[in-house]
């Protein structure tokens, strides 16, 4: 077995550590490191919560986070940015909303951007999100920012996925043209105290009668982040949907919709690698690319069979 999960078996903070920038800067270990972590993953809940910037995604899980820590669970959260290693764009800012857990033991705070990874920002997140359940945490939450490919992505590996929404905030156009309330697990309606609550909690269900989920349907919960309101409705509408998807056969099938997703996506990205360290090699196909007339379908076809040995 890879040392580093050996020491992540044996729960070794600075191991995980280690594992997670492993993965994120594409190192040649990564493949047989992931192997075994997949060996010894747990039970853990994966919960993504995502919606735009300065919906006060932070604050709320911060907030959660202290819920869940008074119910002795453990935590781990990745906070997902491009360009940012933390939402809203202020590392400082957003650091300083969850300072009051950095030195508790029981959670674990990484924030990931790009770095170059092969497999981009999605790929390189779902293998921390393994390599934290390989820890053992009872919980792990993945905040991104947000409705972009990437936050799809991101939002296909976890068990449940929450939408924060903020009333009058003219996301929910935006929202419904990225597609992202169909993968909504539940609506989250932050700063309730704000005037439109009403409004948007109707537009909400308005969708759902349009959309006509079939098996679960999105419940809608109201929070105060600020004031430390609504947390154990959050909560319990996270666990009601667990419960959910593990007394229904739609948590199996959903396990094994992402698991064929995640399969095609590593072939892919082996066979990219390989296709690159292909052309890569040849100084003459380069140099092929330096003509500004090049045709790139025909040189994307020409390469790939060339590499297949057509």
């Amino acid at each position: 077995m890879h040392p580093l999960a050996e020491r992540i078996k044996k729960q070794d903070m600075r191991a995980l550590a280690r594992a997670i920038s492993v993965v994120e800067s594409d190192h040649p270990d990564k493949l047989s490191l992931m192997s075994d972590i997949f060996s010894i993953k747990k039970s853990a809940h994966y919960i993504g919560i995502t919606g735009s910037p300065g919906a006060g995604k932070s604050s709320l899980i911060n907030r959660l986070l202290t819920h869940l820590r008074n119910q002795e669970l453990t935590v781990a959260v990745i906070a997902v940015d491009p360009t940012s290693p933390f939402s809203g764009g202020s590392l400082l800012g957003d650091r300083t909303r969850m300072n009051q857990h950095f030195l508790d033991p029981g959670i674990f705070i990484r924030s990931m951007a790009t770095r170059g990874s092969l497999g981009g920002l999605a790929r390189a997140t779902k293998d921390a999100i393994r390599v934290c359940d390989a820890y053992g945490f009872d919980v792990i939450l993945v905040e991104t920012v947000g409705v972009g490919q990437s936050e799809l992505d991101i939002m296909k590996v976890v068990d449940t996925t929450g939408l924060v929404l903020t009333p009058n905030s003219g996301d929910v156009l935006q929202i419904f043209k990225a597609g992202i309330m169909e993968i909504a697990d539940l609506f989250i309606i932050n700063k309730a105290d704000l005037p439109g609550v009403v409004k948007l909690k109707a537009t909400l269900e308005e969708y759902m009668m349009i959309a006509d989920p079939k098996g679960w349907r999105p419940l809608i919960v109201r929070t105060i982040s600020t004031e430390n309101k609504g947390m154990e409705e959050l909560w319990d509408g996270v666990s009601r949907h667990r419960t959910y998807l593990y007394d229904t056969d739609q948590g199996e099938k959903k396990r094994r919709q992402q698991l064929q997703l995640e399969v095609y996506e590593l072939v892919r990205e082996e066979i990219w690698r390989d296709v690159r360290e292909h052309v890569e090699d040849d100084q003459e196909k380069l140099r092929e690319v330096s003509d500004p007339e090049a045709d790139p379908y025909r040189l994307a076809r020409s390469w790939y069979q060339q590499w297949k040995g057509d």
